[in-house]
């Protein structure tokens, strides 16, 4: 198993990595609309939450050598299921090749924020 960080992602903000390379496959931790630079939660609204959690996926995936397009699973959390639509709109310009997907609703997420999205991506 190989770990992958990046300093364009938001550190972890407990005990795990970032994403672990397995055989074939990157496992990413869920990605929260933390601003990297800054380390706050800086985008309010869940469209904008959402780009910044995703756009945080990205990263991570860039540092593993590759892409959205590669992203076999993704599991998103939403505070309120009301966002779905919403979310939804911003999550479909990123996974253009509509990978399969998990969308729950929780009672609280970390930092109190909108949404939290995890991928799996194929690297072979």
């Amino acid at each position: 198993m190989k770990k992958i960080s990046t300093e364009q992602a938001p550190a972890a903000i407990g005990p795990y990595s970032q994403a672990i390379v397995a055989g074939d496959f990157l496992f990413a931790s869920g990605q929260i609309p933390i601003n990297p630079a800054t380390g706050s939660v800086e985008a309010e609204g869940i469209e904008a939450q959402a780009d910044q959690a995703i756009r945080n996926a990205g990263e991570i995936l860039k540092a593993a050598g590759t892409d959205f397009a590669h992203v076999v699973k993704t599991t998103c959390f939403l505070a309120d299921m009301n966002d779905f639509a919403a979310f939804n709109a911003v999550y479909e310009k990123y996974f253009t090749e509509k990978p399969a997907r998990s969308c729950v609703a929780v009672k609280t997420l970390p930092k109190d924020v909108l949404c939290e999205v995890e991928v799996t991506a194929y690297l072979g």
